[in-house]
């Protein structure tokens, strides 16, 4: 299987449309690839806050219908990062999009987790509650974005569900990229999956990006890491080897805790 990991930069002082036309070009030449995945927020900047409201769209908006031409053009399945969602009944979301190759939406996924600690993200977008996978024909992916990554029972959850490759959607910041390249690690060895971890490079509101997007095996091995700026990575791996690695060391099948409701004393 072959994934392209898009780090975008996202960067003050460019438009929304200009990355929306510059991320369907990237995507666009990433043809041949079995998966394409773009970061978190891409449009906005994750660290963005103020741009939320004023530039956030409903699921089938703009940013929608671009990635799903994109898809569509370039014949790979698309993990377009996420957008803020403005629900016409509701708060905005951090939603990430999934589209097959034909171009159809395959799948949305709201960001459970909202960082922010009482502001930010937090309190300006409502929280998800769905863990999502979505089946491609050589394995299921499980979706997570960002602050997710922090949440070890969130990922338990989607390998319950089936997910074999963990995606996540990111814009961390380049203060605690030493967390994100351990949790990436982390949440591929106890889950034993193949993790793709794609986030932003440049700066949003003030804030640099980490960059390093990851790519991270079953057995916690780094298969392939970005810079700090903005590129592809491309990588193949054997979706197979998650089975024959939960078969060489079935851990989890040792799993106790979280299997049953606690006993009441």
């Amino acid at each position: 299987m072959r994934a392209s990991v898009i780090q975008i930069a996202v960067d003050e002082g460019e438009s929304v449309e200009s990355r929306r036309r510059r991320a369907a070009s990237l995507v666009r030449e990433q043809a041949g690839a079995d998966l394409v995945v773009l970061p978190e927020l891409w449009t906005t900047g994750a660290f963005a806050y103020d741009a939320f409201g004023t530039e956030a769209e409903p699921l089938e908006g703009p940013t929608y219908e671009a990635m799903a031409k994109a898809a569509s053009d370039a014949g790979v399945w698309l993990h377009a990062g996420s957008i803020p969602e403005r629900d016409p009944d509701g708060p905005l979301y951090n939603t990430s999009l999934v589209f097959s190759p034909s171009g159809d939406l395959a799948a949305a996924y709201r960001k459970i987790h909202r960082f922010g600690f009482d502001k930010g993200e937090a309190v300006l977008m409502g929280a998800g509650e769905e863990l999502v996978t979505v089946r491609l024909p050589a394995t299921t992916l499980g979706l997570a974005t960002c602050y997710d990554l922090r949440f070890p029972e969130l990922f338990r959850g989607l390998v319950d569900a089936g997910a074999e490759t963990l995606v996540v959607s990111a814009g961390w910041p380049e203060r605690r990229r030493s967390h994100w390249t351990l949790l990436a690690r982390a949440r591929a060895v106890e889950n034993q999956s193949f993790v793709l971890a794609c986030a932003t490079a440049g700066t949003h509101a003030g804030v640099p990006q980490s960059g390093h997007s990851i790519v991270v095996d079953p057995w916690g091995e780094v298969l392939a890491e970005a810079g700090a700026h903005e590129e592809v990575l491309t990588v193949e791996f054997d979706p197979g080897k998650v089975a024959t690695t939960r078969e060489q060391f079935p851990a989890l099948k040792d799993r106790v805790l979280g299997l049953q409701p606690p006993r009441r004393p």
